[in-house]
């Protein structure tokens, strides 16, 4: 019933470790592995821990999203698992999430507790709009409920909505946003995200990312892919909203020394064709506005 998909760049030793130590979670399940970084090879690896794991290696670095996209079309099973290179499961039930599933035919994914190397538990979240922009950040508690996104690193997502959804887009290679793009779409396509604390893994969040990106590429892309969102999904009264704020926020990071942010905007100019196609697409998919999603976060 349940497929699993994970992704691996680079950092090969502590994926193999990591596996190794998820393995008595994920034996007897179908268990999908997307090479990204074709230098290391690691089919020989995966066969010393179990000859049936599927190995995808791409061709050429394509990113978080791509991979992740091949695995799932790949997968045969009706749920799929992401898991990032980076997380060692504590616990789960997946019999308890497929009945989930199953009792709840708008359910489109679960996210579950992501214990940090700090010792605090995230992984249920909101979003919301201020000042012409589009935020998001950990709910202000862990009780089951449902939750703005579920992370493309550890949560179980309905293959079907997934694939109906177009998958993770592209548009926010290398890294960030994707989530919650796919999220934000599937609230307004009237499906629904929950948060299961029961269900806690250990990632330590954005340890492989600054490994091999320089912080100011981390906080441009970060910029680039928040405009992305922005142009990409929200209502235009919320877009009118943004423009007439973004002189603001220009001198406000300008102030900051924070020449990120505008490289951010800039690039995302870019891309402005590609957003207004995908944008097109999309607007027939959503039954909801952007008020009616945001407003089921405002108390949490």
């Amino acid at each position: 019933m349940i497929s699993i998909i994970i992704p691996v760049y680079k950092n090969k030793m502590e994926f193999l470790e990591n596996l190794r130590k998820n393995f008595q979670f994920l034996k007897n399940k179908e268990i999908i592995i997307i090479n990204d970084y074709p230098q290391a090879k690691i089919k020989r690896d995966l066969d010393l821990i179990d000859k049936k794991i599927v190995l995808i290696e791409n061709k050429k670095n394509l990113g978080f999203a791509r991979s992740v996209n091949i695995g799932v079309k790949k997968a045969k099973n009706p749920y799929v698992l992401l898991l990032n290179s980076d997380v060692v499961i504590k616990n789960i039930n997946f019999e308890g999430l497929i009945k989930k599933f199953q009792a709840n035919p708008k359910l489109f994914a679960i996210a579950f507790a992501q214990i940090e190397k700090s010792g605090e538990i995230v992984g249920k979240n909101i979003i919301y709009f201020q000042k012409g922009l589009i935020f998001h950040q950990k709910a202000k508690n862990l009780n089951p409920g449902i939750t703005a996104w579920a992370e493309g690193g550890a949560a179980i997502f309905d293959k079907e909505k997934f694939l109906y959804l177009s998958a993770f887009d592209d548009l926010y290679s290398p890294f960030y946003w994707e989530d919650i793009d796919l999220s934000f779409r599937a609230w307004k396509s009237g499906f629904e995200i929950i948060f299961d604390p029961s269900i806690e893994v250990y990632h330590f969040h954005g340890t492989t990312i600054r490994r091999y990106h320089q912080q100011k590429f981390i906080e441009t892309t970060a910029f680039k892919h928040q405009f992305i969102f922005i142009f990409k999904n929200l209502d235009i009264n919320y877009l009118i909203f943004t423009l007439l704020w973004l002189p603001y926020w220009i001198i406000y990071f300008i102030f900051k020394k924070k020449f990120e942010f505008l490289k951010g905007l800039i690039l995302s100019l870019f891309k402005i064709k590609t957003i207004i196609r995908k944008r097109t697409f999309n607007k027939k998919q959503f039954h909801l506005q952007d008020n009616q999603v945001l407003k089921l976060f405002q108390y949490e």
